[in-house]
C-alpha cells in the first residue's frame, strides 16, 4: 500500500475546491455543446438516409453515375478530415469525453 501524507491530500482538496467552479464550467460547455450536436446529428440522419436511398435509386436506373471508384474517392478525400477532427477532439480528452457523453445523450433522447 502506498502511503500519501495527509498533508499532500489537503493541498489537493484545496486546489479542487479552489478551482471547481472553473472545472464545471470547462466540463459543462462541451456536455451541452454535445447534447445539440447530438439532437441535430439524430435529426439530421433520417434526411441523410432519405437522400442516400433517392442516389441509389437513381445510380440503379442509370440517371446518377455512382461508382466504387468515386465512393473510394470520397473516402480518401474525406478521411484524413475526419482523422484530424478525431485527433483534435480526443487531444482535449476531458473535454472530448463531456462532448461525446453529451453527443450520445443527444442522439438517443433526441
Amino acid at each position: 500500500m502506498i502511503f500519501i501524507p495527509l498533508d499532500l491530500w489537503n493541498d489537493i482538496f484545496g486546489y479542487i475546491s479552489s478551482n471547481i467552479g472553473t472545472s464545471l464550467l470547462l466540463m459543462a460547455v462541451p456536455f451541452i455543446i454535445g447534447l445539440v450536436v447530438g439532437f441535430f446529428v439524430k435529426k439530421l440522419l433520417k434526411i441523410a438516409i432519405i437522400a442516400a436511398v433517392i442516389l441509389v435509386i437513381l445510380a440503379y436506373f442509370g440517371i446518377f453515375g455512382l461508382s466504387f471508384g468515386t465512393l473510394g474517392a470520397w473516402a480518401v478525400s474525406g478521411g484524413g478530415a475526419a482523422l484530424a477532427g478525431g485527433m483534435l477532439l480526443f487531444g482535449v480528452l476531458p473535454l472530448g469525453i463531456g462532448f461525446i457523453i453529451g453527443l450520445i445523450l443527444g442522439f438517443i433522447f433526441g
